[in-house]
């Protein structure tokens, strides 16, 4: 199932609020795009005994328009690319028979059926082209001898840059008041924000992108309380108060969260957390959709006790985010709605305090950049370590 060519309709005003999202990215980059404390600029690993172009036959599942940057950088790095549409799963891993490796995205399914499809394929390693892993059996891929690599960091700034654009939109209205004037409607009210300046912002989990995003916030005035099981001293060199969950959750009029996937971070956002919230707290979700307990979060949109919430990540995205299923309802004439449609997801992202994006805070030209180089280094270490079992893998993920 190779990558074919897409035809793209013109600009609709279901683009808007993305072309609202990309304004405001360029806004909060302007001053800390190159603050050498957040992101040091990543020198490429140097690997002088392999060959320019690497004898590696590599499947990329998940392929998409957007990745032609990186797929011209695989096919120069490697022997062998073959592009499929199709997401990785037990279905289709018999697409990378012949391959020595498969790179997989976010949503790919790694499971352990995959995984023993894969391996009988002939794979021996899964390059992640994202810094998670919460859907690879690690455990399985030990088992069958599947190296699992991924990118631990690419581009903190563009996430937390659209951590804050979803919380300036939110905050000022601006999707709403945009499809307002469209219709002729110039009035104010119902269109009131608050100053970001002097409020105080919680930020949960400070790795780079959370600092990136404190940075942001404290460059706007705001005070940063941070909640983290590990603090760290350059956040607190930058100005972020440490405090306990609740004191944040109680003090916080914007909350914004960047932390991992665990069995402990599931669902931190949930029943209880949320009565602890100041009343009308928004809150902003660019990490991962499970952290936030949805039908809880729709308790507390109708009880007013959230005031706002912004998700790039929702926790039932797997087999619906990076697809378009408005093209599918044709199987029952007259429809609007295609059979896995998502009732949840559609009448969130319907309210007026509610900004969904697509798990988009990520996708941008230099982030895209640089996850391209980071898994190329990575699958040259995997082509190197058949030739020098020794060899250690920088980015490998065990159990």
């Amino acid at each position: 199932a190779p990558l074919s060519s897409r035809s793209f309709c013109p600009i609709g005003p279901g683009m808007l609020a993305p072309l609202l999202l990309c304004l405001l990215h360029s806004v909060v980059s302007l001053s800390l795009r190159r603050s050498p404390i957040l992101a040091p600029v990543r020198a490429p690993r140097v690997l002088p005994y392999l060959a320019a172009t690497q004898p590696l036959n590599l499947a990329v599942f998940s392929a998409r328009p957007y990745m032609r940057t990186q797929m011209e950088c695989w096919s120069a790095k490697f022997s062998s690319v073959k592009m499929i549409e199709a997401s990785l799963s037990p279905v289709t891993a018999s697409l990378a028979n012949g391959c020595d490796a498969v790179c997989a995205f976010v949503n790919d399914d790694c499971g352990a059926e995959t995984l023993e499809a894969l391996a009988a394929c002939g794979v021996g390693c899964v390059a992640m082209r994202c810094a998670g892993y919460d859907r690879v059996d690690l455990s399985m891929a030990e088992s069958l001898g599947i190296v699992v690599l991924r990118v631990p960091a690419y581009s903190p700034h563009s996430v937390a840059e659209h951590a804050v654009a979803l919380m300036m939109a939110l905050n000022r209205q601006i999707v709403k008041a945009s499809a307002r004037v469209a219709q002729g409607n110039y009035a104010l009210s119902g269109l009131v924000g608050f100053d970001m300046h002097g409020k105080t912002c919680g930020i949960i989990g400070t790795g780079l992108i959370g600092r990136c995003t404190a940075a942001i916030l404290l460059g706007m005035g705001c005070r940063v309380l941070a909640y983290d099981p590990f603090p760290n001293q350059t956040a607190r060199d930058m100005g972020i108060e440490y405090v306990e969950l609740k004191e944040l959750l109680a003090s916080s009029r914007v909350i914004s969260l960047h932390c991992p996937l665990t069995d402990e971070t599931r669902h931190l956002i949930n029943k209880h957390t949320i009565s602890l919230l100041k009343p009308g707290a928004m809150i902003i979700n660019t990490s991962r959709g499970g952290l936030l307990d949805t039908a809880a979060a729709v308790e507390g949109l109708d009880s007013r006790k959230i005031g706002a919430l912004g998700m790039d990540v929702y926790e039932e995205e797997g087999g619906l985010f990076f697809t378009d299923s408005s093209i599918t309802s044709d199987d029952l004439a007259g429809a609007s709605t295609p059979e896995d449609w998502d009732p949840v997801l559609g009448a969130l992202a319907s309210r007026p305090n509610v900004l969904v994006t697509p798990h988009m805070a990520f996708l941008t030209a230099d982030a895209l950049e640089a996850i391209a180089e980071v898994t190329a280094e990575n699958l040259a270490e995997f082509v190197a370590s058949r030739h020098d079992q020794s060899l250690t893998f920088t980015n490998q993920v065990l159990p």
